[in-house]
């Protein structure tokens, strides 16, 4: 048998009705102020203690009335009974834990795996699954004192990880058999660049990699068929230990990428016990954390003892505490919640193997620069580093070299580029018009594509521009900012994807990593502060190899950004404004940049037949 999260831990049962609001009996001494009705029905239920004896043997004896009194004051109702079936078990919420079996909201633990189950007909089939038991026994759960007279199934180890144990990568005989030209031009096609010693080819086919069964079935049922360029040369990478700094457009599958070799990394080794993973992955968003969470439980669903843990912050901390109890190997945070559970010595990272750092070149700058080399003072040298993000400048680069030890870099495409299968559009547009503006998109026939993404640079604009939206086209608006509660955050998010918004006001929130499948059209309403943080935004619009529009206002109060803008969109084949390219500060930093290239090449080394013409040039300066 196994047991609910109320008592092993009972994660909290959200009805729809209900939202995220109904807590585990841990967190319910907050609320007995508010309900003092209840809290003496509960104080007189507790004069009859062996009542109390019989709904369960797993409370301490050593619980007194009064603090059962104070924990259950709000909870008078019977313990709800175990769920039989599937279909009796709502869909999850982001970030919760997920049944192995249907995907269902992972309730419970099953004791024989120790993983998330939604029902006793899941718990059957799984444990049918994995060989334990026949699974039948599961059902005979009407008097709980017969489970304590019948025996526990003999649990067996399960023979999937030393199996698993003894993987390495070998590269498959049709990737030996391809000659270095046919390698070559295979990478030139696909716009893969590569730099470092004895870089492993790419893969055709994920079938290449040698995955486990499992691994492999996991991986078509998430719908990832075939693997896409930075897949290709990042996994075999990953998988033979090498650190990596990868740079690849936005959408283009980094995260895969780099989930494989963490996911199969975790196979190799059984677990430290509790609160020591072996695998960490840092990002800078919540959403992007319970993105990259959601997409790891894809990879290792039926997979036993392949648990993954969320620590981010906006959501309550006891939960991720109880979380990190169970054998936990794979670790998904965000740097200052990270921080905060160290501090309380509550998880160990010294066991840690593989560390990965999503968004990079956000995560070392200085905001978030400080918490992550704080995160790095407990992951001990010895482990596999990969670093990934669209954009990798050239200043964080220098940083990131600092964290790896002889990587592989890999680019995919134009490095710091928009998104080939984006359309921009660049608009000058004055700062009284910009509504205006918007209201013409939004009403265009041929731009509108709901549901649409308007990125703004502050929260108060974002909640202004929300009411404005929603009075004057009448269309379903919503904003969404880090001033929301993390729930109020999921919910938008879960309703963007599911189609229910049609257009969702934005600050930067949304603007990394996420997968947001269904948007078609991106408006930069206020032009991001960097033209990294551009071509993430842009990135929202073409995910997955599909084909989005990013139109963008652009007026002088952006003019520190004019001449990156050419560099970076005219490439493309988009349209800039006049006004953008007869723009006089557009043509002082144009002869500010020629002026310091001029510089660099005169700095050139004196030989004995340049020595006579620096001399020259250097007496015509002082003339």
């Amino acid at each position: 048998m196994f047991m609910p999260r109320a008592l092993k831990v009972k994660r909290p049962a959200q009805g729809p009705d209900h939202g995220l609001n109904k807590k585990t009996k841990a967190d319910q001494v907050d609320c007995d102020q508010s309900k003092p009705q209840a809290s003496s029905q509960k104080e007189e239920s507790c004069e009859n203690t062996e009542t109390r004896n019989d709904t369960g043997e797993h409370l301490t004896e050593s619980a007194t009335c009064e603090s059962e009194a104070q924990s259950f004051s709000d909870n008078a109702e019977e313990e709800e009974p175990v769920k039989s079936f599937k279909k009796s078990q709502r869909w999850p919420e982001p970030g919760e834990p997920v049944c192995v079996m249907c995907g269902r909201y992972g309730e419970y633990i099953c004791d024989a795996t120790d993983n998330d189950v939604c029902s006793l007909e899941c718990k059957a089939s799984h444990l049918l699954q994995m060989g334990i038991t026949t699974g039948d026994d599961v059902f005979n759960v009407k008097d709980k004192n017969d489970d304590k007279k019948t025996s526990q199934p003999h649990r067996p180890a399960v023979n999937t990880a030393a199996n698993e144990s003894a993987y390495s990568y070998r590269e498959d005989p049709f990737i030996s058999g391809l000659t270095d030209e046919q390698v070559e031009r295979i990478r030139l096609e696909l716009g893969i660049k590569t730099e470092g010693k004895d870089v492993r080819r790419p893969i055709i086919d994920f079938e290449h990699c040698g995955f486990p069964s499992l691994l492999s079935g996991n991986l078509k049922n998430a719908g990832y068929e075939a693997p896409t360029p930075v897949q290709m040369q990042m996994v075999p990478v990953g998988l033979t230990g090498r650190d990596v700094i990868a740079s690849a457009d936005t959408g283009s599958g980094k995260t895969i990428a780099f989930l494989l070799p963490v996911v199969m990394r975790a196979l190799e080794e059984a677990g430290h016990g509790v609160c020591s993973p072996l695998a960490l992955i840092l990002t800078p968003t919540r959403e992007l954390a319970i993105q990259i969470e959601r997409q790891a439980k894809e990879l290792v669903v039926k997979i036993p003892n392949m648990r993954t843990a969320l620590l981010v912050g906006g959501m309550p901390l006891p939960p991720q505490l109880h979380r990190l109890k169970s054998s936990i190997k794979i670790v998904i945070a965000t740097p200052g919640r990270l921080n905060e559970i160290l501090k309380q010595k509550a998880l160990q990272l010294d066991k840690v193997k593989i560390l990965v750092v999503d968004e990079v070149d956000t995560m070392l700058k200085m905001g978030f620069q400080h918490q992550v080399l704080e995160v790095l003072e407990h992951v001990t040298e010895e482990h596999q580093t990969l670093l990934a993000s669209a954009t990798i400048p050239a200043g964080t680069e220098e940083l990131a070299a600092r964290l790896v030890h002889d990587p592989v870099r890999i680019a995919i495409g134009e490095k710091n580029q928009p998104c080939a299968n984006i359309r921009q559009i660049l608009l000058w547009v004055e700062e009284p018009s910009k509504k205006k503006k918007l209201f013409e998109i939004l009403n265009d026939n041929k731009l509108y594509q709901p549901p649409v993404v308007v990125f703004v640079d502050c929260k108060l604009g974002a909640d202004l521009l929300c009411e404005a939206v929603a009075k004057v086209t009448g269309l379903n608006t919503v904003a969404i900012h880090s001033d929301k509660t993390q729930r109020e955050r999921n919910r938008i998010l879960k309703g963007l994807l599911e189609g229910e918004y049609e257009v969702v006001i934005s600050t930067g929130v949304l603007g990394r990593g996420l997968d947001l499948v269904n948007v078609r059209l991106v408006v930069n309403f206020d032009m991001p502060n960097t033209m990294d943080e551009y071509v993430h935004q842009v990135g929202r619009a073409g995910r997955l190899g599909h084909r989005g529009t990013a139109i963008t206002f652009l007026n002088n109060n952006n003019k520190r950004l004019f001449l990156e803008v050419v560099k970076r969109v005219k490439p493309t084949g988009s349209i800039l404004p006049p006004q953008l390219l007869n723009s006089p500060y557009l043509y002082e930093q144009q002869k500010r940049e020629s002026q310091k290239t001029k510089m660099r090449s005169d700095d050139t080394l004196v030989t004995k037949n340049n020595l006579l013409d620096i001399i020259k040039r250097h007496d015509r300066r002082k003339k």
